[in-house]
């Protein structure tokens, strides 16, 4: 058994296995004894973990590891791919793995369940583009629109279905010329400044009513209801590339480009109409980490 352990080496070689391989096979010979699982089994989901933590710039140490921040950041985008059985099981093997080496559970909490990790994840770039391509493929000028508008309000603003159907023309507004600005209705009535890179978007679909108080989304729809957003979108043509449209995929790529581009949380709560920090918790698996040499920086402060 020790022979293969201080053997091992994953699939392909990856390139940053010399990095990790060492301190890989030291924690499996370690806490192999202490848990139900094999050391091949150990080694294969350790491996993979501790690639994931090299890739994030993280030191290979296995308390860092093993941390319930870094196995929920890794189950979450690192085994995004993987079915929701094989993702359970790796973070049942890293759980006990973690009880082995480190003793206990930690104090950051339960893990979030994999169904609701799945939910909060947020688009990739290239999930982004294909989505793009779709909207713009859609059949008929209503569709294409309407498909676009909700793109750009999803992950330009973050407003959840509810408050996408309550918008009005006129709560799009460029004051002074400047930002577009999205006054959101409801009963955590806001504004919101829209990203950069979705503001003409909405700009377009704001003039095309003239400034009327006509509904935004579907203008010519006087019902308002829970299924307006998933009534429209059942009538919409898929595309094999492109990803199900959902609302609240849009919304956490809203939050995470918020975070991970420096914008003070009391800022982001106010913008998202959240009342407490507790709900960013689901989106923060998501965020990107940072090299170590960079996150002491961070910490350290300036001089």
């Amino acid at each position: 058994m020790a022979q293969r352990i201080d053997t091992y080496v994953p699939a392909g070689s990856p390139p940053g296995w010399s990095r990790v391989a060492g301190q890989v096979r030291r924690t499996v010979a370690t806490a192999e004894p202490l848990t139900p699982y094999s050391a091949a089994e150990l080694l294969s989901v350790l491996a993979r973990l501790a690639l994931f933590a090299d890739a994030e710039g993280l030191p290979a140490r296995p308390e860092v590891w093993l941390s319930r921040e870094v196995i929920e950041r890794f189950i979450a985008v690192g085994c995004a791919h993987l079915a929701s059985g094989t993702r359970a099981t790796y973070r049942s093997r890293l759980l006990r793995l973690r009880e082995a080496v480190l003793g206990g559970d930690c104090t950051t909490g339960r893990p979030v369940k994999l169904s609701a990790s799945t939910a909060s994840r947020p688009y990739t770039p290239t999930e982004l583009t294909a989505l793009w391509a779709w909207a713009g493929g859609q059949p008929t000028t209503q569709l294409r629109q309407g498909c676009q508008l909700l793109l750009a309000l999803g992950r330009g603003c973050g407003p959840d279905t509810p408050e996408i159907t309550a918008l009005r023309a006129h709560d799009v507004r460029r004051p002074g010329g400047g930002a577009i600005v999205v006054a959101v209705r409801g009963r955590r009535e806001r504004l919101v400044v829209c990203r950069r890179g979705w503001e003409s978007v909405l700009a377009e679909a704001a003039a095309r009513l003239d400034g009327q108080a006509a509904y935004l989304f579907r203008p010519g729809h006087h019902a308002r209801g829970k299924n307006t957003v998933t009534g429209f979108l059942a009538r919409t043509h898929p595309a094999p590339a492109a990803p199900a449209l959902k609302m609240g995929r849009l919304r956490a790529g809203w939050l995470v480009e918020l975070m991970e581009t420096g914008v003070p949380l009391p800022v982001i709560v106010a913008a998202a109409g959240l009342d407490s920090l507790h709900a960013l918790s689901r989106v923060l698996p998501f965020v990107r980490g940072v090299e170590a040499a960079q996150a002491a920086e961070h910490l350290r402060g300036q001089p």
